[in-house]
């Protein structure tokens, strides 16, 4: 094999399939990226079983054929070498020459048919959606999902398609997001739960154009988003999601309108006084036309003031201002609504329509 490329073009690409190179693994040729240089294109692919990423590159084949090369030693040679064309080279005994200007490297390669494919996808099932939206959904909803996995099902988003609307879901057990989205044509319906780690890395390579689609096609076990020149593919979360729809009652018996930044940077300050390992509530006394904020911790306390519109009861109830703050940051309009029941209830932050949804439980507290 001998393949031609600018760097700039295959670093990008190797940037893209490093995403899904296993950290720990004990088939040593997942640790590999593929150079599959075969047919009439360049492609990169990596692959740890449960993520498989594939990326065409621009570039010249001079001579076909494929290759495995360790992925860690491969991505830092070809980060370092000149912003020049780059020269990749293999041999009948699986050695790889990449060549650059006046800098040369010889690495050892492993066998291109022993690599772990991709696995094939029947592509009838698709959606289409910008790949702006698919990004700020990523976004918006990412950060209520379970780091750990005691749970599995809570480590992944449940996408669910009626006609024309997506609908994203995460939870953690602590707080749900829920975010709609209008699709521009109408699908059957479609429920699956697709994990976190691969909403994370799709995210990080989208380039959240408005203008550049993304496709999603689906199997009974597999998802794939193609966009660009990338393809990935990733196996799903297997079971039922849970039952949120009693969770998410309309009632309320207190409503308050009040501008998200003036809410967002007064908890941000709030938590100035609260270690990490500290578990303090935020204490918010809603009244007539304001909202108190209060927090004590060791290190001190604060004590502040927010205009509102209120409609309903007063209320007293705690929460753990990072869930609030999660919740706000994702959030673009000026003003939030919120929505409370009683103390132990949960609060509900969401807008008219409903587009997007954020339940957060309250926490005990003592004055």
């Amino acid at each position: 094999m001998k393949i031609v490329c600018s760097k700039s073009d295959l670093l990008k690409s190797v940037n893209i399939v490093m995403k899904a190179v296993p950290s720990k693994t004990t088939m040593p040729i997942l640790e590999c990226i593929l150079i599959d240089a075969s047919a009439n294109e360049i492609k990169l692919t990596s692959n740890d079983m449960e993520l498989g990423i594939e990326t065409k590159v621009t570039g010249d084949i001079l001579e076909k054929g494929i290759i495995a090369l360790d992925a860690k030693i491969f991505s830092e040679i070809i980060r370092k070498l000149p912003e020049n064309d780059i020269v990749i080279e293999t041999d009948a005994k699986l050695q790889a020459t990449i060549t650059c200007e006046k800098a040369k490297f010889n690495i050892s390669g492993k066998s291109g048919e022993d690599f772990s494919y991709l696995p094939y996808v029947e592509k009838n099932d698709s959606i289409a959606l910008s790949q702006f939206t698919l990004k700020e959904v990523i976004r918006q909803t990412i950060f209520s999902i379970a780091a750990n996995e005691n749970n599995k099902m809570m480590t992944g988003e449940l996408f669910e398609i009626n006609e024309n609307e997506l609908k994203v879901v995460s939870l953690d057990g602590h707080r749900i997001s829920i975010r709609k989205i209008e699709l521009k044509d109408t699908y059957g319906h479609k429920k699956v739960v697709v994990p976190g780690k691969t909403l994370t890395e799709v995210s990080k390579i989208l380039s959240g154009e408005v203008e550049d689609e993304v496709r999603l096609f689906f199997t009974n076990n597999h998802i794939v988003f193609e966009f660009d020149q990338t393809t990935v593919v990733s196996r799903l979360i297997e079971g039922e999601y849970f039952r949120i729809e009693q969770m998410l009652s309309s009632d309320y018996e207190t409503k308050v309108e009040i501008n998200k930044k003036e809410l967002l940077d007064c908890i941000d300050r709030a938590t100035l006084l609260v270690k990490e390992s500290d578990k303090k509530p935020i204490i918010i006394q809603i009244s007539d036309d304001a909202m108190e904020l209060k927090i004590n911790s060791q290190i001190g306390s604060m004590d502040e003031e927010i205009d509102i519109t209120k409609e309903g009861k007063d209320i007293l109830i705690g929460f753990n201002p990072r869930f609030l703050i999660d919740s706000l940051r994702v959030i673009d309009d000026e003003n939030v609504t919120l929505y409370l029941v009683n103390p132990k209830a949960p609060c509900f932050i969401k807008d008219e329509k409903e587009t997007y949804i954020y339940l957060i439980l309250p926490v005990n507290f003592t004055v």
